[in-house]
């Protein structure tokens, strides 16, 4: 499970269904409101950040190895995208920003070092491999 608050009073949670499919649940205006499906088929645990007011992204491991991700603009999610990556699915990618328009993801590789990849403001950085 992953949970992540853009303003006061706000909290979103994520986690994964017996099916892989990624759930969404928000509490807003003092209650929990219906879960919804976003769909996937993740095989880690999602990991989520937000970088404004009303903005959030969310990510998983999917069974490919690849490293996916949606994102809540303040109207609509936005569909599932790749960001690719050769990860290691049993475990799950952390992501964090420290800012409007940056976003930094982390996740392990099936090599066994840690990936990083980060939205720059206008683009997705390709994956760098940091030092153990």
């Amino acid at each position: 499970m992953a949970a992540v608050s853009w303003g006061p009073g706000r909290i979103d949670r994520f986690w994964v269904d017996f099916d892989g499919a990624l759930i969404h649940e928000a509490f807003a205006d003092g209650r929990w409101q219906t879960a919804e499906s976003l769909g996937g088929t993740l095989a880690s645990a999602p990991a989520v950040t937000a970088w404004a007011v009303d903005q959030m992204e969310v990510f998983g491991v999917m069974p490919d190895g690849e490293l996916w991700n949606r994102y809540w603009d303040g109207t609509s999610w936005h569909a599932w995208e790749s960001l690719g990556g050769d990860l290691d699915a049993a475990e799950a990618p952390v992501a964090t920003s420290w800012g409007p328009d940056r976003l930094d993801v982390f996740a392990l590789g099936r090599d066994e070092t840690t990936w990083h990849r980060w939205w720059d403001g206008t683009r997705w950085v390709e994956w760098e491999q940091l030092p153990r």
